[in-house]
């Protein structure tokens, strides 16, 4: 990291027990002998999530990677959702094809599992990235709220919900393959159901030729973490067009905050347009009908 900030637009200072310390106005990065790393001062945030995460943490974990597990550089497709666990916005599936170029090239950028980035801003940047990287066939499938209730009401099971999405994502990209070369030798996904064959079952007689790798923890795989971060990129844009369309913050996850922004929604819109915006079979749905002030 010394080479990297030495590049950039800092001073230099003599800290006592440190090895080097890097300063410019709003932000001090000090490394002591004893190992440790302090940033300091109103830039921390900004240095942690654009360089040190993606240019020196980055490179440090998926960079390693790359070189001592020679299936990271297989020709493959890399599944991810965003939104499952969100009361607000739509069930988001996207789907990445890698091979060693565009692999490299996803870790130059930076690429790593959508819930470790912090920012909107940063997703949205990678994530245009991640398009624009030449080779790197993508698919993005968006379950808007309206048709997510319905396929649950039929369904009565998010697990098939997920399924669904990750075997329409996984056809589509197939329907691509005269563009990924080599062709992909498998597909690879988080593994969200206990039978392995959820998602199998769903997929048409083509996907069903490929091999399907559902493991915990696939975002470690660039190919994962790159549709992980194409999905969470789309759902930010249909969540924040939402939160337009009705005129309401509708923020993300399932938490007290959500809860005020569900009951201030039915009051101002009405129980019959929630299912419009909202997963109707979060227990937040039941808690925010309970609130005495819900429009009726």
């Amino acid at each position: 990291m010394r080479g990297l900030l030495a590049k950039r637009d800092f001073d230099t200072a003599d800290v006592p027990h440190a090895v080097y310390n890097f300063k410019r106005p709003g932000l001090s990065v000090t490394f002591y002998k004893s190992g440790k790393l302090l940033a300091q001062g109103k830039g921390t945030r900004e240095f942690v999530e654009f360089t040190l995460e993606p240019e020196v943490l980055g490179e440090a974990t998926l960079g390693y990677e790359l070189e001592t597990q020679p299936e990271q550089l297989e020709p493959r497709l890399g599944v991810d959702e965003s939104g499952k666990g969100d009361f607000f916005g739509p069930l988001v599936v996207a789907g990445v094809y890698v091979n060693e170029p565009i692999a490299r090239t996803l870790h130059e950028l930076g690429v790593k599992d959508s819930k470790a980035i912090t920012t909107d801003k940063k997703i949205a940047t990678l994530a245009k990235g991640i398009r624009e990287t030449p080779g790197c066939v993508h698919s993005v499938v968006p379950i808007g709220n309206a048709t997510y209730n319905r396929l649950h009401q039929n369904m009565r099971n998010v697990n098939k919900i997920l399924a669904w999405g990750h075997a329409r994502v996984i056809e589509n990209l197939l329907g691509q393959r005269h563009r990924m070369e080599p062709p992909p030798l498998r597909a690879i996904s988080d593994q969200f159901a206990r039978n392995k064959a959820t998602v199998k079952n769903a997929l048409m007689e083509e996907g069903r030729q490929l091999e399907l790798v559902q493991m915990h923890k696939a975002e470690s795989d660039i190919a994962v973490a790159a549709a992980s971060i194409l999905a969470r990129a789309m759902f930010v844009e249909r969540l924040a067009a939402l939160g337009r369309e009705f005129d309401l913050e509708l923020p993300k996850g399932a938490s007290s905050k959500v809860d005020a922004a569900g009951a201030e929604f039915l009051k101002k819109h009405g129980m019959n347009k929630l299912g419009k915006v909202a997963k109707l079979h979060f227990r937040t749905t039941q808690k925010i009908q309970a609130e005495p002030s819900q429009a009726e």
